[in-house]
């Protein structure tokens, strides 16, 4: 066979070419399918755990954190507000917390792991509001009954600093708890129970 008028630097540069292309388009068709073996950045947001930093936390003050897409009040709250939840059990709807999803491991009239700290999902159980913390016992524009706790501003539910509603409400339910556990004294992780940490 004669490979007469072939000009062999062109066919080589052919096959070259089309062997990169080649190789290009592999690698981009695999790239996606590659890329669906791990999740995105927001699935691994949605469940993931998250820790919180309360170590500049004083009491009667409150920080929000996120999780799954919804706010978390982290609260410290003093030996008084503490006082003022055994008082509060006359108002209460639900002062045991009986009726909500809380986990076990919290006591059902702090409900908390650690006394001081609250750790309770702030979105409204009535109308899913962001209720406002108002810590001020016997706030003026709350009236003098106020012990201090969560106001909805959306259709007026009042929870006391446990989260817990009181009698009467457009709220059905407690604020819920959600699981969390203390990975030291200053960091707590939400999204992981405190029986498997």
């Amino acid at each position: 066979m004669s490979n007469d008028g072939v000009n062999s630097g062109r066919r080589r540069f052919l096959v070259a070419a089309t062997t990169v292309v080649g190789a290009a388009g592999a690698v981009g068709a695999a790239v996606p399918f590659v890329g669906s073996w791990f999740p995105s950045a927001r699935a691994r947001a949605a469940g993931a755990p998250v820790s919180v930093n309360i170590s500049k936390l004083e009491q009667g003050q409150q920080i929000v954190a996120e999780w799954r897409g919804q706010p978390i009040f982290v609260t410290r709250r003093s030996a008084e507000a503490l006082e003022i939840l055994a008082e509060n059990e006359a108002i209460l709807a639900d002062p045991q917390s009986q009726a909500c999803d809380s986990p076990d491991y919290i006591d059902p009239r702090t409900r908390s792991i650690k006394p001081e700290i609250l750790v309770v999902v702030g979105i409204c159980t009535h109308l899913g509001c962001s209720p406002l913390f108002r810590p001020t016992v016997g706030a003026a524009d709350m009236g003098a009954d106020w012990k201090g706790g969560y106001y909805c501003p959306c259709h007026g539910s009042h929870y006391d600093m446990s989260g817990r509603v009181w009698r009467g409400q457009p709220a059905p339910l407690n604020l819920p708890v959600p699981p969390h556990s203390y990975e030291t004294d200053d960091v707590i992780v939400v999204g992981v129970d405190e029986e498997t940490a």
